[in-house]
């Protein structure tokens, strides 16, 4: 991440390692793999966990036959549309514009119980170069949106999606974060992340493809600033007031020792 510090709005660079990373094979493990998804979890280097703060790395990967990348990157930046297709959702909406294709937003999100939900403030930035869509992000501290109390404040150190059109009305979809939760997880949600969210939440994203044109239609049909920064009616902010959020300035929160609730009471019953 150090090539964001010279200035807050990431540069080419960032996105070129994002999609060397959204590409790459090496140290990723697969979890899942079924109907055209897959999920992976990054295998980290030993040295890496021994200091530090601990990034959870995942990427997700769905072939879509039936929806192009340009439909897909709508379906992305649309917020009003999310409400009716994100399950995890709690909250989310754009707080400022830093440029014609960077804004700063908040989003807030249940986690599985017991677990304490998450929130993020989150630089997001875009880019389209020929058949390849970008959308990246990583969390950035607002003078107006400090954490919550009865929420953990996460960091995505650069989360993302790149959308590559295999034809008229096809695309290859990927998802990537590399993210702090700030806690220690129990090996439960881990797994249950790669095996059980990641694919329901690939699925939903997916059906909102589908049934995106027909719901845009009726919503604000010419409204798209994302593509037509025109359009953004957000206020301006400086990003000179914004600094990248590092997560050792945040409070850890140790949930390692929390059951699945599922499997809780299914050794209750058993006993």
């Amino acid at each position: 991440m150090s090539k964001v510090v010279s200035g807050i709005i990431p540069d080419e660079a960032v996105f070129t390692d994002f999609r060397r990373q959204a590409l790459s094979s090496d140290n990723w493990c697969s979890k899942y793999e079924k109907n055209g998804m897959e999920v992976w979890v990054e295998i980290p280097p030993a040295s890496s966990q021994t200091n530090g703060p601990v990034v959870h790395k995942i990427r997700c990967r769905m072939n879509i036959t039936d929806v192009s990348a340009a439909t897909m990157y709508d379906v992305i930046h649309d917020g009003q549309y999310r409400k009716s297709w994100d399950p995890a959702m709690v909250e989310s909406f754009d707080i400022a514009r830093l440029s014609p294709n960077a804004e700063v937003g908040y989003y807030s999100w249940a986690c599985p119980r017991p677990l304490k939900n998450r929130d993020v403030v989150t630089l997001r930035s875009w880019q389209i170069t020929g058949d390849e869509y970008m959308i990246v992000n990583y969390s950035v501290k607002h003078p107006k949106y400090p954490p919550k109390k009865d929420l953990v404040r996460a960091i995505s150190v650069l989360t993302g999606y790149l959308m590559k059109s295999t034809g008229p009305n096809s695309c290859s979809f990927t998802y990537l974060s590399q993210a702090d939760p700030k806690g220690s997880l129990p090996k439960w949600v881990v797994n249950k992340a790669s095996q059980v969210f990641a694919p329901r939440v690939l699925r939903c994203v997916h059906k909102a493809g589908q049934g995106y044109p027909e719901w845009k239609a009726k919503n604000s049909p010419e409204l798209k600033p994302w593509l037509y920064p025109e359009q953004s009616t957000l206020p301006i902010m400086d990003p000179a007031e914004l600094t990248l959020q590092r997560g050792d300035s945040l409070e850890n929160v140790d949930e390692s020792f929390k059951l699945d609730v599922h499997e809780s009471e299914k050794s209750e019953d058993s006993s």
